[in-house]
């Protein structure tokens, strides 16, 4: 999986988590129903986490990114956009994660109606 490679895997390997326990809260909010809405909440809590999340692990690669540049005499076009793209990874994670997540909780609100 080529998207591990990309990014800092503290990043990577966090949103991957969160998007674990959002796919398996959702699927346990369907099987088993959600009386009182803790896990909606807690699922809520979770993809905008994940959505921060991505968005910090962009602007903490992008500075890393530019102070390396600034070091750098001679800042090639491929090199600089493979970084911008490695970059971009993270918060597409982020939001892919809190779109899934976010369907889930339509699909549910459904379910109960």
């Amino acid at each position: 999986m080529k998207l591990l490679q990309y990014g800092s895997p503290l990043f990577i390997y966090t949103l991957l988590f969160c998007l674990t326990v959002c796919i398996s809260l959702i699927v346990k909010a369907f099987l088993k129903g959600d009386a009182n809405g803790k896990v909606r909440k807690f699922i809520k809590h979770i993809s905008l986490f994940a959505l921060i999340w991505g968005f910090l692990g962009f602007m903490i690669g992008m500075i890393r990114a530019m102070d390396s540049m600034a070091i750098a005499n001679d800042i090639s076009t491929p090199g600089f956009a493979i970084g911008l793209r490695g970059g971009l990874v993270l918060p597409t994670f982020g939001i892919i994660i809190f779109l899934i997540a976010r369907l889930g909780l339509i699909g549910l609100t459904l379910k109960e109606k």
